[in-house]
């Protein structure tokens, strides 16, 4: 097994704890553990794809379990949050829902030999998930940083919406390929 998908299944592995110490209050300051893992988690998704595009190490197990374990990561977040009240339930199914959607169709491209490249708009969809991630695990008290948190969770909410409008557009054909 490559570094990469060593760096991939670390992340999954670190997901449960990750869940726990953002869940519980059974250790002292367990946000920052859990922020601190959360952190680790999505430099590990960025140093495996740069490992395995640098190197050519780029492997089926990778492809499959990197996108996977990225939507794991994000999913368990942010259904934690709807557990701590941080953000109401419709925005976050709005959010999984886009994931599954996109999932489905890179299935059914993935089935007639078609590759779909990961757009900008998923970038800074991510990116603002993220950040909203860590503000919201954080949880800083204030007005300035509570405004902030409910910035980007709107902001990932439009960009969710936005880079699931523009997949749809650029890959409408791969439906058409599909019903073949």
């Amino acid at each position: 097994m490559n570094l990469p998908n060593k760096l991939t299944i670390a992340r999954i592995c670190m997901i449960p704890l990750f869940v726990f110490f953002l869940l519980t209050n059974m250790v002292p300051y367990s946000n920052y553990v859990a922020v601190a893992i959360f952190i680790i988690a999505c430099l590990t998704d960025a140093l495996d794809g740069h490992i395995a595009r640098k190197y050519n190490l780029i492997s089926n197990f990778g492809k499959f379990m990197d996108p996977l374990a990225d939507k794991l990561l994000v999913c368990s977040a942010l259904i934690c949050f709807v557990q701590l009240q941080l953000v109401p339930a419709w925005i976050i199914i709005v959010i999984i829902s886009r994931e599954f959607i996109i999932s489905g169709f890179r299935l059914i491209a993935s089935d007639n030999g078609i590759v779909i490249a990961a757009s900008w708009w998923g970038k800074f969809k991510t990116t603002a998930q993220m950040i909203m991630s860590i503000l919201l695990i954080i949880n800083f008290d204030g007005a300035f940083f509570n405004v902030l948190e409910q910035v980007f969770i709107y902001v990932a909410l439009i960009l969710t919406v936005i880079s699931l409008i523009d997949y749809l557009i650029k890959n409408k054909n791969v439906l058409k390929e599909g019903s073949k």
